[in-house]
């Protein structure tokens, strides 16, 4: 299962994020993949946005994982960009995130492939000449009903 979503602007990457976050589950797992600069970061916001979180959300990029504390569970948002090698994930300690009772972002996932858990939805962001384009796509029966959820 899967979805394509037009992307004209920030805001539509906004308005995507938050209807994504209102139908997150504990225990999933998302990846998010795209070039510097196609919007991980601002979907990111907008899930957080989903969920009523009304702080900062700032990228990771040098703290390398983000938490935020929400009522239904912990969102864990990490980007893994200064990542030189796989074995970086296992040093940093950040395999007891994943668990039933969070929710993690990775942005960067190719730079801890086979170290980081395999995700329930991969997020590809492609920068357009007229914006941007998310294609989601199930990987696991809690990423279908995720998607089933946000509806078409």
């Amino acid at each position: 299962m899967s979805l394509c979503v037009d992307l004209p602007d920030e805001a539509a990457t906004l308005a995507l994020g938050a209807r994504l976050g209102a139908v997150l589950a504990p225990g999933l797992n998302i990846w998010l993949r795209g070039h510097l600069g196609a919007g991980k970061t601002t979907l990111t916001r907008g899930v957080l946005r989903g969920l009523g979180f009304a702080g900062r959300v700032k990228s990771p990029t040098y703290t390398l994982v983000e938490l935020y504390a929400l009522s239904r569970f912990n969102l864990y948002h990490f980007d893994l960009f200064r990542f030189a090698d796989p074995d970086e994930w296992h040093d940093a300690g950040f395999r007891e995130y994943f668990n039933a009772a969070s929710v993690c972002l990775v942005e960067w996932p190719d730079k801890a492939r086979g170290a980081v858990p395999a995700p329930d939805l991969c997020i590809d962001l492609d920068i357009l000449d007229h914006g941007r384009v998310a294609h989601i796509e199930a990987m696991t029966e809690e990423g279908r009903a995720c998607i089933a959820r946000m509806g078409t």
